[in-house]
């Protein structure tokens, strides 16, 4: 947990994924800041029907690029991604599922908590069963 980051239940953010290691920091954990203009802060089980759609808006995350720690997603990798890259997916259809205990709440900013609820998954130590 980090001391003093909060999830969007409320509770201290919990780790979304140690491998890959992800994080707009590469802490493991979805923290923002003023550098993330982005706002990585929903935790997600990445899917292919997820990742697809994302290449086909043009946000390859399959492709590793290691100027920026990225190694390339597979189904089954948990990362933090986009708030309204996940609500553009959402919306499409093809939103992947969510850890919420690993979402910031900076992500209620741009997701409503009744949406983020309805794609909620506890997420197990072998993510493969949510695919």
């Amino acid at each position: 947990m980090v001391r003093g980051e909060r999830n969007v239940l409320g509770g201290e953010l919990e780790v979304c994924g140690t491998d890959p290691l992800t994080g707009f920091y590469r802490d493991s954990y979805c923290t923002t800041g003023p550098e993330d203009r982005g706002s990585h802060t929903v935790c997600v089980v990445v899917t292919e029907e997820f990742l697809d759609h994302q290449l086909g808006v043009g946000n390859d995350l399959t492709t590793p690029r290691p100027e920026w720690r990225f190694p390339g997603l597979v189904p089954g990798d948990r990362w933090c991604v986009v708030a309204s890259r996940w609500l553009e997916a959402q919306q499409a259809g093809a939103a992947a599922p969510i850890f919420l205990a690993a979402t910031h709440e900076r992500a209620l900013e741009i997701v409503p908590l009744q949406l983020l609820e309805a794609y909620a998954a506890d997420v197990p130590d072998d993510p493969s069963s949510l695919l």
